[in-house]
């Protein structure tokens, strides 16, 4: 998934730039302010970004994602990534997928909002070239969540670590948590500003978080399932599993 912010670079910034990420992603050396392993400071700015709970606001305020996939033969991926983003707390979730795969989305949950559109130019899912800081440079340093047994967060300058625990199991469908989670959480990182991120870009404090989430979610289910585990069993710990990271429950 990528978020961020909108800037303009002309043909030779985007080599230069380029020319950087590669070198850099040759020697496994990333530069950053911030210690890699300082796991409880980042979790705190995550838990700086929740929104409390109030009467005064409105359907919509603490978030409406929207989730872009699924065709007849994915219609689970986002799904899960839809009900994950309500979990977490979002107001509303959206799926935007092909015509064909539309009822089957919508007979899953009454909770999301389903649109059935045309993807009349799929996307080469197969092209995998490049790396993390050279895609961000080149997109106008957007950030980027590269998934892992250490998962990497990059705009482009800063790189987090997220060594939070999980587990060996890997099921399909954990992504799409994460994305559900990482689009509510960045609604809210936005809407808090660099003062509760002590300066850093938002969107790296909420993929920051998403990925622990999801990493807490997978270790959770594990626990209670071992190797039968699905992500319909980290789903269910969402909700335990966001408590314990980030004890957001405020109520104002």
């Amino acid at each position: 998934m990528l978020i961020g912010r909108s800037r303009m670079y002309r043909s030779d910034q985007l080599a230069a730039a380029g020319f950087r990420a590669a070198v850099l992603c040759r020697t496994f050396t990333f530069h950053s302010h911030r210690p890699a392993g300082n796991m409880e400071k980042n979790l705190q700015l995550v838990r700086n970004i929740v929104p409390p709970l109030t009467e005064k606001k409105h359907k919509g305020q603490d978030g409406k994602i929207g989730i872009v996939g699924g065709c007849t033969e994915y219609t689970g991926a986002p799904y899960f990534a839809a009900i994950a983003s309500l979990k977490v707390g979002a107001d509303l979730s959206h799926v935007f997928c092909t015509k064909d795969a539309a009822p089957v989305i919508k007979s899953y949950s009454p909770n999301i909002i389903v649109h059935p559109v045309l993807l009349k130019d799929p996307l080469d899912e197969y092209d995998h070239q490049g790396n993390l800081l050279q895609l961000s440079q080149a997109l106008g340093n957007v950030t980027i969540v590269q998934k892992g047994q250490k998962d990497l967060i990059s705009d482009g300058t800063t790189v987090l670590v997220c060594t939070q625990q999980g587990s060996g199991r890997r099921c399909g469908g954990q992504g799409d948590l994460l994305s559900g989670s990482l689009g509510v959480l960045t609604h809210w990182a936005l809407a808090a500003g660099e003062e509760k991120t002590d300066g850093l870009n938002p969107t790296l404090v909420a993929a920051f978080g998403a990925c622990a989430l999801t990493r807490q979610c997978n270790y959770q289910a594990f626990q209670k399932h071992q190797r039968s585990m699905t992500t319909s069993d980290m789903i269910v710990e969402i909700s335990t599993a966001f408590n314990k990271l980030f004890d957001s429950y405020r109520d104002e």
